[in-house]
């Protein structure tokens, strides 16, 4: 695998105004293809809802009946679809022969390797460049145009690729050839629930031990125990930085998606021989926590179970 090429926003290069389908308007969706519009693009979108292709259209895109009215004439084709058997049920039905060829196809979902991989080689053969391009920052990120794409593709489909998600970004990074995006989505993912199920038993046990947990943001926040989930999104109401714990846990990243990428992880880590044990015992606890009811909810609501 190779990668490394990476984009950073100081400052936005000038592109020429494209034809963009969007296909999947949900919470990231419909901040992602907002951005595109101010950009200058012309936005045709689709979603199976329609309360979500009414907001799209408040936002300046044209909303669509169907993927294929939506890809027709594209340039370019961007994807954020729940799973890969959706993606590979969207491409390989509407828009393979649709969408005019050498449009470039970016798939923003998080999905399982082995699709991402399969379905870019179908795009390929099919005479279309493909990216996968799954991103990290949440529905904030999406809405400011401040999310990081991890990018796994040819070095000329991601020169197709990349001005085109340069809108909605922070960094767009070319993480390697097909997948590469992919791989680093599931462990950058994994990570995070790591980091968030530590940050919430620290936080429990310095209250429960009797210190403030302010008092013990103040400290770790500054010291070794820096990381995202305790300094940006910490998961104690009332404590550190805002974030959806503030608002009984509504909103931000749910469980169930949390759960979804650990188990992406632990597939990805079983056809790697990879020994991932905290991962592992991360999943085990998520997947408890949205059994028991709480799948709706930020994946910082783990807090609550402590």
């Amino acid at each position: 695998m190779t990668g490394g090429r990476r984009r950073r926003r100081p400052r936005r290069r000038e592109s020429c105004a494209m034809n963009i389908a969007f296909i999947g308007l949900g919470n990231m969706g419909g901040g992602m293809a907002a951005n595109l519009v101010k950009a200058g693009h012309a936005v045709r979108a689709f979603d199976l809802s329609t309360e979500a292709l009414a907001r799209a259209a408040e936002q300046g895109c044209t909303p669509c009946a169907s993927v294929e009215e939506a890809v027709a004439g594209a340039e370019a084709v961007l994807s954020m679809l729940p799973n890969g058997a959706i993606v590979k049920a969207v491409l390989t039905q509407e828009v393979l022969g649709v969408a005019p060829k050498g449009a470039v196809l970016i798939d923003c979902s998080t999905i399982d390797l082995e699709t991402a991989r399969e379905v870019t080689l179908l795009a390929r053969e099919a005479g279309y460049p493909m990216v996968d391009a799954p991103v990290s920052g949440g529905i904030a990120a999406a809405s400011a145009g401040t999310l990081t794409f991890m990018v796994g593709g040819s070095d000329e489909a991601f020169a197709r690729a990349e001005p085109v998600l340069e809108p909605m970004a922070k960094a767009v990074i070319r993480a390697g050839e097909s997948g590469a995006g992919q791989i680093a989505k599931m462990c950058n993912n994994m990570l995070l629930a790591v980091h968030m199920i530590g940050t919430c038993e620290a936080l429990k046990l310095a209250e429960k031990a009797g210190l403030d947990p302010q008092t013990f943001y103040d400290i770790s926040s500054k010291s070794t125990g820096y990381c995202w989930s305790l300094n940006d999104y910490t998961p104690m109401a009332g404590v550190g930085a805002a974030s959806p714990a503030d608002n009984d846990y509504a909103g931000g990243f749910a469980a169930a998606l949390m759960l979804k990428d650990l188990k992406l992880a632990m597939a990805g880590a079983e056809g790697a021989g990879a020994k991932v044990p905290l991962g592992g015992h991360a999943k085990a606890i998520y997947e408890a926590f949205v059994e028991s009811g709480g799948g709706g909810k930020d994946f910082g609501a783990i807090l609550t179970t402590l």
